[in-house]
């Protein structure tokens, strides 16, 4: 998970990285996977939760506070300030993934230039926020 505070996830991108933490577990039990354990059976097994993908979101949440708090070329890079044309993909012309795009989905931009002056507000809000999740299926 190095550099993970710069990965813009994808919801494929996702799905491989809860697919490769369970991968894990189940390497470390020694699960074969001719074994058909459920996901959830696993979790229980080890006596864990998925975190991978709350880690890395707490991680960029993290990393994005120190970012928008300092006034720096990177905090415009961010923010769309330096003037280029907007990157499409191939398929479909949609715009592409950002590094705030999963954070702003919550509110807004400006909630976030607000709460990053507090880092308290800015820990309530991100720090119990993403929340693992259990039971969720990925086969």
């Amino acid at each position: 998970m190095y550099g993970a505070e710069t990965w813009t996830l994808r919801e494929t991108d996702q799905k491989y990285l809860e697919s490769f933490e369970m991968w894990c577990w189940r390497r470390m039990e020694k699960i074969s996977w001719t074994g058909h354990w459920r996901n959830e059976e696993v979790l229980l097994r080890v006596n864990e939760q998925r975190n991978i993908l709350h880690e890395i979101r707490e991680r960029k949440a993290n990393w994005n506070g120190h970012i928008l708090r300092r006034n720096c070329l990177l905090k415009q890079v961010i923010e769309g300030k330096i003037k280029r044309e907007m990157e499409v993909t191939r398929r479909r012309e949609r715009r592409r993934k950002k590094l705030l795009d999963d954070l702003k989905d919550r509110r807004g931009y400006s909630h976030l230039e607000e709460e990053v002056i507090d880092r308290t507000m800015w820990r309530n809000r991100f720090g119990g926020g993403f929340r693992p999740v259990v039971g969720q299926n990925t086969e």
